[in-house]
């Protein structure tokens, strides 16, 4: 019944778990903090901090995955290959957060902004007790589904020769000649897609979404 595949399996899967809490742990919030700089920023940053999000929204993330593990060490800077995956990972979510911050932020009245300003509040104060209690409740359907595709594209980092989840079900498919590996990675990927699902939609009813 494949019982002994279950400790590789086990060990691709400890690794994919890794690189999702990493990547979430950063990008998360340096997509909201980015997002609320953006709203202070001179207009030439906001067009560089533009350019940044486009080419990451814009390009594969297998692609971005090579050409950071391939490309930066023609510039000089030699990153392993975890290194590697986790710079890539960060760097496209956390353009993909600033978007979902950013639309969240726009939703806000301008009206809230300026009682701010009229009742002396401090803009640390406003955002943090009136403005961001607020936006979290927009976006977390939308943080939500990001999170859910974070554990999908966790697999991508095969390309950099990372035992993950999915590559150790490949090589004991090959070994074995059977599917059936495939099968075990796809029952361990819906059970921790469920369990992130029933955590995600918890913390939404919390905040009252």
């Amino acid at each position: 019944m494949g019982i002994e595949w279950l400790e590789p399996l086990g060990r691709g899967f400890s690794v994919t778990l890794q690189f999702f809490v990493i990547t979430l742990v950063l990008s998360l919030p340096l997509g909201l903090l980015l997002a609320v700089l953006n709203r202070y920023l001179p207009k030439w940053l906001q067009a560089l901090m533009q350019v940044y999000i486009y080419v990451f929204r814009g390009t594969p993330l297998l692609l971005q995955m090579m050409f950071v593990f391939f490309g930066l060490p023609l510039i000089g800077l030699v990153l392993d290959r975890f290194e590697s995956a986790v710079l890539t990972l960060v760097l496209n979510y956390t353009a993909y957060f600033i978007e979902i911050f950013r639309g969240g932020i726009q939703t806000v009245p301008i009206g809230q902004f300026e009682s701010i300003k009229v009742l002396s509040i401090s803009p640390l104060a406003g955002w943090r007790k009136i403005i961001l209690p607020q936006v979290w409740r927009i976006v977390m359907p939308s943080i939500g589904n990001e999170v859910i595709t974070l554990i999908k594209d966790t697999s991508l980092i095969y390309v950099l020769g990372l035992e993950e989840l999915l590559k150790v079900g490949k090589a004991l498919s090959n070994q074995q000649a059977s599917l059936l590996p495939y099968v075990y990675v796809g029952l361990i990927y819906l059970i921790f897609t469920g369990v992130t699902t029933v955590i995600l939609k918890q913390i939404e009813k919390k905040m009252g979404v």
